[in-house]
């Protein structure tokens, strides 16, 4: 039993040893806080895109990580551009970009410059949608992507939207909505499977790729019938955190219904404080021109504070809106400057609060032909 005590109480001072050793009298110093680990540092991969422009990728190895980038010098905080998609850089500039991540402290900052120093006018990204399979083929995977369903998209439009090769209901692969032809043209084709029932199309490169600034140019032939609404345009991909309008759209082509004459293409921009029609303008094309008789070209110059439409040639520009557009709109702020890049949409919806609804004299199907999309430095 003594022998039994005797370990017994030597465990315990040996106990109260290590508690004092831990913890610490009253004059004693505090344990130091465990150490935050830090986001790993952002790697920026390009891959090359046209006469020394690049396409841009950030990633961090911290999973969950947030990616805060900036390309106009200033060292990004989280509360910069949060990185979104892999982007074009056409011109002299500095990616700096950092990681954050619950759990941990902020990452370093990585930095990487390029100066490919390429002259105005120069082509530096396309889609040319050539195609040599010798059968229909799917938009390139790796630069498109799809809105799919019938939500009416903010809009009450009528169609279900299906991707490539799409074969739920009513989508049928037997009658494709979205295809790059032998012909070298995208086919963006709107269909009437049955009575009161649409289909059609509308590609985005929402996640895949972004350009901030440039010439844009659309080459396409569109329908034109009741009810019909082709477009071609671009928002920025901070929609995905700041929601719409305040990430910033911009329509290049837009039109609906029949033929007029004459025959009209709307340049619109929207943004916080101006949607639907506050900013806009109709060109009107040349007697015996309509839209959908041949391919046009449809531009638009993008630079700092300023956005420029143009259609069949650059010296042909229709509209030009700056932040002084704004004057006079309550509580309107232009937001195509704020750092972010833009995804671009093409579509053909059908029906919908502008055109209204097809009718007996809508031909279906019908589809919009693109020859190209191409981005030129400005």
């Amino acid at each position: 039993m003594l022998t039994i005590l005797s370990f017994q109480l030597r465990c315990a001072l040996a106990a109260g040893a290590l508690f004092v050793a831990a913890c610490g009298s009253g004059g004693g110093s505090a344990p130091s806080s465990p150490t935050v680990p830090q986001a790993a540092a952002p790697t920026i991969a390009t891959t090359p895109a046209q006469n020394g422009a690049a396409i841009v990728s950030l990633a961090s190895a911290t999973s969950g990580a947030t990616i805060y980038y900036s390309v106009d010098g200033s060292t990004p905080t989280t509360s910069s551009q949060i990185y979104q998609a892999p982007f074009l850089v056409a011109s002299n500039l500095t990616v700096n970009a950092l990681a954050a991540a619950s759990g941990h402290s902020n990452s370093s900052v990585t930095s990487q410059s390029f100066a490919p120093n390429i002259p105005s006018g120069t082509l530096v990204w396309s889609d040319e949608f050539n195609n040599a399979t010798g059968a229909n083929a799917a938009p390139n995977p790796a630069v498109w992507t799809y809105d799919t369903g019938a939500s009416g998209w903010g809009n009450e439009e009528l169609e279900d939207y299906c991707g490539w090769n799409s074969s739920n209901s009513p989508c049928t692969t037997a009658a494709p909505n979205a295809y790059v032809g032998t012909d070298g043209y995208l086919h963006i084709v709107a269909e009437q499977p049955s009575a009161d029932v649409y289909t059609s199309a509308r590609l985005k490169t929402q996640g895949l790729f972004s350009f901030q600034y440039g010439r844009v140019e659309f080459r396409a032939q569109v329908p034109e019938a009741q009810g019909l609404w082709p477009a071609a345009w671009s928002m920025g991909n901070n929609i995905a955190t700041v929601g719409w309008p305040d990430c910033g759209e911009m329509d290049v082509m837009e039109r609906i219904n029949a033929a007029a004459s004459p025959d009209w293409n709307a340049g619109s921009i929207h943004g916080p404080g101006f949607t639907g029609g506050n900013i806009g303008t109709d060109y009107y094309f040349p007697a015996g021109q309509t839209a959908g008789s041949a391919f046009h070209t449809y531009g638009m110059i993008w630079t700092k504070d300023s956005v420029q439409y143009y259609i069949d040639g650059t010296t042909n520009v229709y509209a030009s809106y700056t932040p002084s557009s704004l004057n006079g709109l309550s509580g309107a702020s232009w937001p195509f400057d704020g750092g972010q890049s833009n995804f671009i949409i093409l579509n053909l919806a059908v029906g919908g609060s502008w055109p209204g609804s097809p009718n007996a004299s809508t031909p279906f199907p019908a589809e919009m032909l693109v020859d190209y999309v191409r981005i030129y430095t400005n």
